[in-house]
């Protein structure tokens, strides 16, 4: 029976498409419209001089919808929200910080202008980071909220109780989910009514997480409005509806939806629990040279788009020569800069230690076991080249911008294609080349090879390991595993 095809709302079936080839495409900073002479500085300061193809779309569509002062967008319409996926490693954070700085150049009082929603505390902190770069010297304040200082600081970061009153200490606000939530269920002051963006990073993995409740709870707070007795009743908010008389005669602060992904969901009930305002979808495409040189633009529904610089291969094997593998790619083959993927914190454990037992190779594991401080640290140390091998798991790695990750090697294979995609992703990135290696045990080879091929990635090449060049490494890797057995006990 042929396939049913879900009904695709007409933004998701003719998004905007953005050029994929990264390097092909830079764009000089200077010639995308609108952009702060400040904010040029701070990026030249900073070595940017051209922005990637995302970030020459995506900044000026923000700035657009901000164009009449940041209460309204165009002509005085409620903005469109905005949905971005495209490849880790192709500037997404760029493209809401240098907007969202931009719109709140001019604020006068401090609230609660825009709210960064992240799944991981590493992802929060880049995130920070870049906004602080960018906030330096304008008197707007970046608060990040990750649960790493006690709540009561957090707490005093962000309100400050006054005699007329709680006022706010953050134009911006970088959050994990669980912390924000207790934030606007328990800080007395902290408000969310005069919110203007709402960033969603990673939004596929926000929504399947359930942080759905999360994302509630923010809308729901961002439309409250003052109670009906203070005097504040000009800027009640009222959701968004159709324009009648009265709701277009009190000006409002529209909230607008910007949401970005490496795998944004194609998935329309899913966006729909988003509740997303005449969306725009901006997305990268793979576009694929046919055989006679000319570029043929493969059909929309292919949803990932890969790092362009990737090279991608597997090797069929049995589950006993997994780590004899990973030990011939490390000490005979000279990988160096290698992010290794296994499917459990147990599974990376194991491996470090053997590893470890095995000698010869500088190793380290990255885990939820880690102390924030150790995971800077490690990671710090990788960059440096001073650890050549990370295990890590999903969770932690998960949208982590390493500098020169020359391999990832999939340990384990991923059972679903979106992890895939985001594991190998932390290779090539910004359109520099890396490898992705996939362990596939025989069993696992078939269904392995179908998700890609699903997923319309053709090109992963077969990439058989000999037994015998395993066989020197065979005597001393007993030695290990007995080691090992050992110290388990």
């Amino acid at each position: 029976s042929p396939q049913v095809q879900p009904f695709l709302p007409q933004w998701l079936a003719q998004p905007k498409r953005v050029q994929k080839r990264i390097k092909d495409n830079l764009c000089p900073v200077r010639d995308v419209p609108g952009i702060h002479p400040r904010l040029v500085k701070k990026l030249q300061i900073n070595g940017i001089e051209s922005f990637f193809p995302v970030q020459a779309e995506v900044i000026p569509a923000i700035l657009q919808s901000a164009s009449n002062g940041y209460l309204m967008g165009r002509g005085g319409y409620r903005p469109k929200d905005i949905c971005v996926s495209a490849p880790t490693g192709s500037g997404k954070t760029l493209s809401f910080v240098i907007p969202i700085v931009q719109v709140l150049l001019d604020r006068v009082v401090c609230h609660v202008r825009a709210l960064v929603v992240l799944p991981t505390k590493e992802l929060a902190q880049q995130v920070s980071k870049v906004f602080n770069v960018y906030t330096d010297g304008t008197g707007l304040k970046v608060v990040l909220i990750t649960g790493q200082k006690s709540f009561a600081k957090e707490q005093e970061m962000l309100v400050q109780k006054k005699v007329t009153g709680y006022c706010s200490l953050a134009d911006i606000v970088v959050a994990t989910p669980g912390r924000l939530t207790d934030h606007i269920n328990q800080t007395p002051g902290f408000s969310l009514t005069q919110l203007r963006f709402l960033v969603v990073d990673e939004a596929d993995r926000m929504i399947d997480d359930m942080h759905q409740n999360c994302l509630h709870q923010i809308v729901k707070a961002a439309f409250q409005g003052e109670n009906s007795s203070s005097s504040n009743m000009l800027f009640q908010r009222t959701k968004p509806g159709p324009i009648t008389a009265a709701s277009s005669c009190s000006p409002q602060i529209p909230l607008q939806k910007l949401l970005f992904s490496a795998t944004l969901t194609q998935d329309p009930e899913k966006l729909q629990q988003l509740d997303l305002f005449q969306p725009r979808l901006f997305t990268s495409v793979y576009s694929e040279k046919s055989r006679d040189g000319a570029e043929t633009e493969q059909d929309t529904t292919n949803k990932y788009t890969l790092p362009e610089g990737l090279s991608q291969c597997y090797v069929p094997c049995d589950l006993n020569s997994k780590p004899l593998l990973l030990l011939y790619f490390m000490l005979k083959m000279k990988f160096t800069r290698v992010l290794c993927f296994t499917n459990s914190r147990e599974a990376s454990h194991r491996l470090f230690l053997l590893v470890q037992a095995f000698g010869g190779v500088t190793v380290a594991e990255f885990s939820s076991r880690l102390s924030p401080n150790e995971r800077k640290r490690t990671m710090k140390e990788f960059e440096q080249g001073k650890i050549q091998l990370l295990i890590s798991t999903d969770a932690t790695a998960r949208g982590i911008d390493v500098k020169g990750v020359n391999y990832v090697i999939n340990y384990d294979a991923p059972q679903f294609i979106r992890t895939y995609i985001h594991r190998v992703g932390r290779t090539a990135r910004a359109g520099e080349a890396g490898v992705a290696f996939s362990l596939v045990l025989r069993i696992q080879e078939r269904r392995f090879l179908r998700m890609l091929r699903d997923a319309g990635i053709q090109d992963i090449k077969k990439h058989p390991v000999k037994g015998n060049s395993l066989k020197p490494l065979m005597q001393q890797y007993e030695g290990a595993l007995s080691e090992l057995e050992r110290t388990v006990k």
